[in-house]
């Protein structure tokens, strides 16, 4: 296994992390890396903090990983259920391995480095990392599982995606 890194996006990743691309099969688990790459940018526009990564193969574009900080948290202020876990805490907002690199423990790798930067609490202490996938989606909750992650059923609602968090 070659060397995994986390590198911001910038112009020299910018496009061919754009065309990383998953599994028919997995299309409906994460939304594309150039939305997600957009919503981080209207994140931080709108002074929200938002850090969208290229994960890198030695020098090779493999997978996309965002993380955000106090994400959601407007839109969930005044519901007590969600509230605990999403203001000023950290979210693993955004996961995906190229299909041509899945399966070799590079979204592992990518996870551990992800987790040591938002250890580095570059936005302030927070209590915990949360993040959010497809309940039907068992190889992301073994992943997160594997981490720490404790799903947040009492939050889960029919038909989206199950909560999960890692107190940090």
């Amino acid at each position: 296994m070659g060397k995994i890194r986390l590198e911001p996006i910038n112009d020299d990743n910018f496009y061919a992390v754009t065309k990383l691309k998953l599994a028919k099969e997995q299309k409906h688990f994460v939304a594309s890396n150039s939305y997600s790459i957009i919503h981080a940018y209207l994140a931080m526009i709108n002074g929200q903090k938002a850090y969208p990564f290229a994960i890198l193969l030695d020098e090779k574009p493999i997978g996309f990983i965002m993380i955000g900080y106090d994400i959601l948290a407007e839109k969930v202020k005044d519901n007590p259920k969600c509230n605990w876990f999403i203001c000023d805490n950290y979210i693993l907002w955004r996961l995906m391995i190229d299909k041509k690199y899945q399966g070799k423990g590079y979204a592992k790798e990518a996870m551990k480095l992800a987790l040591d930067f938002v250890r580095t609490f570059p936005c302030g202490k927070a209590k915990y990392c949360w993040l959010s996938y497809e309940i039907e989606n068992d190889v992301a909750r073994n992943l997160y599982k594997s981490f720490g992650f404790k799903e947040v059923p009492d939050a889960y609602k029919e038909g989206g995606e199950m909560p999960a968090i890692l107190e940090l």
